[in-house]
């Protein structure tokens, strides 16, 4: 008797919670439990690309989180992160079925679902980026989510189309691979730069681990090596802890062959060798042995214990000359950084049990300067392509850094190649609009002047200074200093902007026929405000004073207010009155011949929808389209059973005319039927003959093959009446080999 197999969910299930014992000390997962069966019955009817029940997606999320070793919320977040974007769950049934802490984890990985159709795909990306790093800025467990997230959509891209999977690796390499990098989670970056680097640049890719593969057991041989000479050193010194090798990632070898313009055989540090030890005072005691035992490279040694990375990485690097004249990589630190190295933010980001998941300490915020400064500027950049360059800029220009010391001796971390002005903006805004020199290393320098490494700045300021010139823009390299200035521009202009932007705004209005009375109201002016997420009224007519946003924009989206109004204000019969009053008005009410009456307003000019090219005998019903009269449709026409609400209003009575139901010619209607049937020779023949004997005018004819064999005919017939396709339906129909008729809808 054979074992029932037990599904793969129940499976991964059981791994999830075998990892969250690991580190969590909780002795029941009720409420992990309760997520996963809600997650499996919300997504019971859903399929990922691959074929697999959709559940294993949320799943496998989640156990990246538990690698990560996230608490609880995080990892119930990360079962549920799709239900509110892609099942009917909202908002208010995670949190009262959960908390409200938990929905709104959910809701920042959500993306906005209700965004204008008229917005591009380019807006609609920067709405959903912006969207998550607000909700960042309340809980960074938001960006741990969507990493994990993102990381397995990565592993699983292979299922997707050759142009969404470049799509999705450049997004990845563009955001989030450098948003783990930020947060120092090199466990989630380094995975995803691989991936993104196979898909982008595959035949680099596979060049690349091939070469690697051929010298694999050599380079092996020397990291063994060096690896047992250096722990056979530390126990002789009574220096406890690990020392092992490990290959460096696929993509920063390219990267640095492509930026040192070298060839495999020209790196020698594919692998770097790793010490970790118990304390501070032991890391330094390491790199004096590896000293003694090997030459140090001049100008390769950092030590960034003493001054940490960005991302709250420590470590301390050296490259040295191995016994056979080999260059190597050591990397020496303690076990605690070692976990901030792979975590990240994650190793730091603890939240207490118990009530309101309270953040544990002022210290492991203030590690977050970067992502405090990023949603400081961000919410006040109105233009999304100014803030999808910035947002792209700022978080790849983070491996490039160079550290300089204020008077008071602490350390400010600026992009490579940055001036004293962006020194100047990194310790305060009101600094930099009152700076008028600078000095470094106690010497008078130009505003150009390329900060250095361990450079000491004092910024000179005065009161009397009249703020930045727009020079500066071209000189600083920091986005937070480029915003700044922005920003002070657009404060000091601000009444003229506000000026320029009603004026713009105003001939747009009249442009587009209407009057400011008649479009600008009052009670639509904080709906509009809020859509471009400006503060009131005049900050948006500033925003189009200086160019940060097009007046046709803004007025677009009050002629929609107008037009919301209209259509809760009229019904169906309203728009056409009013329509075929216009038309008398200009001479062009012309009766129509179409043999459709629209009920109240009798003979009047229709079109026939192309979706489901209804003809006579068929159950019709009108839409009034703004401008073009009445489309008809079938009642079972796809499009009318899925309009809205706010839709419904337009739909309007039809019938046809007597004339109509019976077979004439002087009306003709298109009408497209799907032909199935087994393949076999000489089946156009037989079907074009049918067509032809009963002298059916033919205007489109296309088809194509399974791989089963089966033939998928579909034909647009021009025709006079429901009856003459009922007739010619039947009759290819009784054609040999014919499986199926069917009336075509799009």
């Amino acid at each position: 008797m054979s074992v029932p197999s037990v599904p793969i969910e129940e499976e991964l299930y059981k791994q999830l919670i075998e990892k969250i014992k690991t580190y969590h000390p909780a002795k029941e997962f009720t409420m992990v439990e309760k997520a996963y069966k809600l997650a499996v019955d919300a997504h019971k009817e859903q399929k990922r690309r691959s074929g697999e029940p959709y559940i294993i997606h949320p799943l496998k999320v989640a156990y990246i989180l538990a690698e990560l070793e996230l608490d609880m919320e995080s990892i119930v977040a990360g079962i549920l992160h799709d239900t509110i974007e892609d099942t009917p769950y909202t908002f208010d049934d995670i949190k009262n079925l959960f908390s409200e802490e938990i929905a709104n984890l959910v809701d920042g990985v959500t993306k906005l679902s209700k965004l204008s159709y008229s917005a591009s795909k380019e807006e609609i990306q920067a709405e959903n980026y912006r969207k998550m790093f607000l909700a960042m800025a309340k809980d960074i467990r938001v960006i741990l989510i969507k990493l994990a997230d993102r990381l397995h959509n990565m592993r699983t891209l292979n299922y997707m189309t050759e142009a969404k999977q470049r799509e999705k690796a450049q997004e990845t390499m563009d955001i989030y691979a450098p948003l783990a990098h930020r947060l120092g989670i090199s466990k989630i970056r380094t995975e995803m730069e691989d991936l993104c680097f196979k898909y982008l640049n595959p035949h680099e890719y596979y060049d690349l681990a091939e070469k690697i593969e051929r010298k694999k057991t050599e380079r092996e041989a020397f990291v063994k090596r060096i690896v047992t000479d250096v722990k056979a050193k530390m126990d002789e010194a009574g220096i406890k802890g690990k020392v092992d090798g490990r290959s460096k990632h696929f993509f920063s070898i390219y990267k640095k062959m492509v930026n040192q313009n070298k060839t495999i055989d020209q790196i020698y540090d594919l692998f770097a060798i790793r010490a970790i030890v118990d304390n501070v005072k032991d890391c330094y005691a390491v790199l004096g042995i590896v000293h003694d035992m090997y030459m140090p490279m001049p100008g390769r040694f950092k030590d960034y214990i003493a001054m940490p990375k960005p991302n709250m990485y420590q470590s301390l690097h050296n490259t040295l000359i191995g016994p056979e004249g080999e260059p190597f990589e050591i990397q020496i630190r303690t076990w605690e950084m070692h976990r901030t190295s792979e975590y990240g933010i994650a190793a730091h980001w603890k939240y207490k049990e118990g009530k309101g998941g309270e953040k544990s300490s002022a210290k492991e915020e203030a590690k977050l300067t970067w992502l405090r400064q990023i949603l400081e500027w961000q919410k006040d950049m109105s233009d999304n392509k100014e803030f999808m360059d910035t947002i792209k800029t700022d978080l790849n220009i983070f491996d490039d850094q160079v550290y300089a010391f204020s008077p008071r001796g602490d350390v400010i971390s600026l992009p490579k190649g940055s001036t004293p002005i962006d020194f100047a903006y990194m310790i305060h805004s009101a600094v930099g609009n009152k700076m008028v020199g600078a000095r470094v290393n106690n010497k008078i320098v130009n505003f150009d002047y390329k900060v250095q490494n361990g450079d000491r700045i004092e910024i000179i300021t005065s009161n009397n200074s009249k703020g930045p010139s727009r020079d500066w823009l071209n000189l600083v390299k920091s986005s937070q200093a480029r915003t700044k200035i922005n920003q002070w521009f657009k404060k000091e202009f601000k009444e003229e902007n506000i000026i320029k932007g009603k004026e713009l705004i105003e001939k747009d209005v009249k442009r587009k026929g209407y009057t400011m009375a008649e479009l600008i109201r009052p009670e639509w002016i904080d709906t509009v405000v809020g859509k471009f997420v400006y503060r009131d009224w005049d900050s948006l007519c500033a925003g189009v004073g200086h160019g940060g946003i097009k007046e046709g924009q803004v007025v677009n989206r009050f002629i929609e207010e107008l037009q919301k109004e209209e259509n809760k204000a009229q019904t169906a019969e309203d728009l056409l009155r009013k329509m075929e009053a216009h038309a008398n008005k200009n001479g062009k009410n012309e009766k129509s011949k179409s043999g459709v009456i629209v009920k109240g307003i009798g003979d009047v000019a229709v079109k026939f929808s192309k979706c489901c090219s209804p003809v006579p005998g068929d159950e019709i019903i009108g839409f009034v389209t703004k401008g073009r009269g009445v489309t008809i449709h079938r009642t079972d026409c796809i499009n009318i059973i899925n309009l809205t609400e706010d839709e419904r209003h337009r739909l309007i009575e039809t019938e046809w005319a007597e004339n109509a139901k019976e077979e004439n010619g002087d009306v003709s209607y298109l009408a497209e039927i799907r032909i199935i049937a087994d393949e076999r020779v000489n089946l156009i023949f037989d079907i074009s003959r049918v067509i032809s004997e009963e002298s059916i005018p033919v205007k489109a004819f296309n088809g194509r093959t399974t791989k089963d064999l089966v033939a998928i005919f579909n034909v647009t017939i021009e025709i006079t009446s429901k009856a003459q396709l009922e007739k010619i339906s039947r009759r290819l129909k009784n054609i040999a080999g014919v499986r199926d008729i069917e009336r075509v809808t799009t």
